[in-house]
């Protein structure tokens, strides 16, 4: 394993900021894993770390293929996660919208330049990504539809799904996108949350990047390992064939249910309770049997907001795909 930092920038009030990446094995670059891109990526950062323990441990056991080089960055932004901020410190600018970055633009502009200029070369690229709204979801791999999207590839993680979904105009500045562009075959792998560390789901995530090594050639399997997290036949769903439910009342929210669960047509999936006089007022239902992805994860709730995705249909082989 090889420490180096690939971007630095001097700060005038302290120390320099610095992105560190961790190299494994040498040649060929084939694949890069991208960490915590904003400071409240708790939890894709601490699952970054997992990686690059297991993937020290099998450097040393000598399960590496000779001639290919592993890249893991684990984090983008550690000024922002220093000081518990999601966004850049300064600006409030999203890293991940600033793809494939200028390095003589703005400064996160710069700073996504330089991540890209070194993940660019990669034949892979993984992020450890988090979602817009804040919640829990069902580990999943995710692949935007750019026309240079693999399912097949994105099956070899073995996870429950693969979700796919058209990009949106501001697609085009993340990192996933760009590597998709540059010829680089992409993924995003979300495990259960964000700013809250889950052991089981990370070390989930790890061993699905391990499998998905073993698929492509990068590493030796070794039987011992295939009991620990087991493939699952991942299901292929399209974005716009999830179901989306929302509330009708602000409260408190409670929900009855897991990411990840099975659930019938009409279970009650969560109440909502007046904050003052804790009555009842709104009741959230399943529309169709399923699993669900998404859920909500504030206490709090408003009116109209999105409190659940649902993977609908998912007893027959045509199950959640695009109508």
């Amino acid at each position: 394993m090889q420490r180096e930092d690939i971007f630095t920038m001097k700060s005038i009030y302290r120390d320099s900021f610095r992105i560190r990446a961790y190299r494994f094995g040498g040649g060929e670059k084939s694949i890069c894993i991208v960490g915590a891109m904003r400071g409240n990526e708790h939890q894709q950062l601490f699952t970054a770390s997992r990686l690059i323990r297991r993937l020290a441990q099998l450097e040393e056991e000598g399960r590496l293929t000779p001639g290919k080089e592993i890249m893991v960055i684990p984090c983008g932004n550690p000024y922002s996660m220093n000081i518990g901020k999601r966004f850049w410190t300064i600006d409030n600018t999203d890293i991940n919208r600033m793809f494939p970055g200028y390095d003589q633009g703005e400064t996160t502009q710069r700073i996504a330049a330089g991540i890209f200029q070194e993940a660019m070369e990669y034949r892979y690229g993984i992020q450890f990504a988090s979602f817009y709204m804040r919640g829990t979801f069902a580990p999943h791999v995710r692949m935007m539809e750019t026309g240079f999207e693999d399912v097949d590839m994105a099956r070899k993680f073995g996870l429950p799904y693969v979700l796919i979904r058209r990009p949106r105009p501001f697609d085009t500045t993340t990192l996933n996108y760009n590597w998709q562009i540059w010829n680089t075959s992409a993924f995003s792998i979300y495990t259960t949350g964000t700013d809250q560390v889950d052991s089981a789901s990370a070390r989930q995530a790890v061993e699905a990047i391990v499998r998905f090594l073993v698929e492509i050639g990068l590493v030796r399997e070794n039987d011992q390992d295939k009991d620990t997290f087991p493939p699952m036949d991942s299901a292929v769903v399209y974005d716009e064939n999830l179901l989306t439910l929302r509330t009708d009342r602000a409260g408190f929210f409670n929900s009855f249910v897991k990411p990840g669960e099975a659930v019938e047509e009409g279970q009650l999936l969560a109440q909502i309770t007046d904050p003052y006089e804790g009555t009842l007022r709104s009741r959230i239902v399943a529309p169709a049997a399923g699993q669900v992805l998404f859920m909500h994860q504030e206490s709090l709730i408003y009116a109209d907001s999105s409190v659940f995705k649902l993977v609908a249909g998912l007893d027959g082989e045509s199950a959640g795909l695009r109508e």
